[in-house]
């Protein structure tokens, strides 16, 4: 026996704390033989007497008791260390890295990560923000776990991507335009625009909104943030289309946000890895689905 071995210890530590042979091996479920092996091997290990057997009890030498003391750190750090494994295993505890868009982290992750936080406390969600492409792409090179997508998206080898969620695009107006209740293409087009940039698949919809009415305006801006979108709509710099999630708020007065016609919406997506939908990625993926509509 090259190094101690935990059974070995475990051994040692039930004979001395129930100072019996016998009593320790109908506690540890062994033949009698066998704790008395485990003893005498420890023994020959060390080369020194670890228990005195007395009358009527068994008693540790003073370098036995020096193991033992050290022995019941050691066991239980060894069984803390199994337990924090076997807790991520079940999916109780661990990392989970998740890539997302602005606009989601704003307004719909928060419900989620509130309602892992109340089922899986000790689940540590770390969220990146990236275009969907940037998503795909880490979630293949397998530095990602999960992904909020825009749709549609290609097929990508390995990955899982299913609908999620569906959440209608607004105009955002500058109050003082005196918008009218429903926004045409035609109408948004002669005014000056504020527009997510053309790498984001909101920048195409928008586009695709447009050019379906015969209209190809180009933004005054184009920004990737919606909240400082918003606050340039707010000072009046120019009108907005970005999707409004059901559970964000609603703009402040220098805004107006009015229904497009024709209707346009913002399917997002929810992707990993096949098979990676177990312990705490799996947990995630479940309070996520909890917010799936449409």
């Amino acid at each position: 026996m090259r190094e101690l071995s935990l059974d070995r210890l475990r051994t040692l530590l039930a004979v001395a704390d129930l100072r019996s042979f016998a009593a320790a091996a109908k506690a540890l479920h062994l033949a009698p033989p066998t704790v008395t092996l485990h003893v005498a091997e420890l023994e020959s290990r060390l080369g020194a007497r670890l228990l005195l057997r007395g009358r009527g009890a068994v008693v540790p030498t003073a370098i036995g008791a020096a193991l033992i003391e050290r022995a019941r750190r050691v066991l239980a750090e060894a069984d803390e260390a199994i337990d924090a494994v076997r807790r991520q295993v079940a999916g109780r505890t661990g990392r989970v890295r998740l890539g997302a868009s602005t606009g989601a982290i704003a307004h719909l992750l928060p419900q989620a990560l509130e309602a892992l936080g109340q089922s899986h406390p000790d689940i540590d969600v770390q969220v990146a923000v990236l275009t969907s492409e940037e998503t795909l792409a880490r979630l293949s090179a397998g530095t990602l776990d999960i992904g909020l997508v825009a749709l549609p998206q290609p097929p990508v080898a390995g990955l899982r991507v299913q609908r999620w969620r569906r959440d209608p695009v607004m105009a955002f107006v500058p109050a003082a335009w005196a918008p009218p209740q429903r926004i045409t293409p035609a109408w948004l087009a002669a005014r000056p625009l504020i527009l997510n940039d053309q790498s984001t698949r909101l920048s195409r919809l928008s586009a695709d909104w447009f050019a379906a009415a015969g209209e190809h305006p180009r933004a005054r801006i184009e920004l990737n943030y919606n909240d400082a979108i918003k606050s340039l709509v707010g000072a009046g710099y120019g009108a907005a289309l970005l999707p409004q999630e059901a559970s964000a708020p609603p703009p402040e007065p220098r805004i107006l946000m009015r229904p497009l016609k024709p209707t346009l919406w913002r399917p997002l997506g929810l992707a990993h890895r096949v098979g990676g939908d177990e312990g705490a990625t799996g947990h995630v993926l479940q309070v996520l689905l909890q917010l799936r509509q449409g």
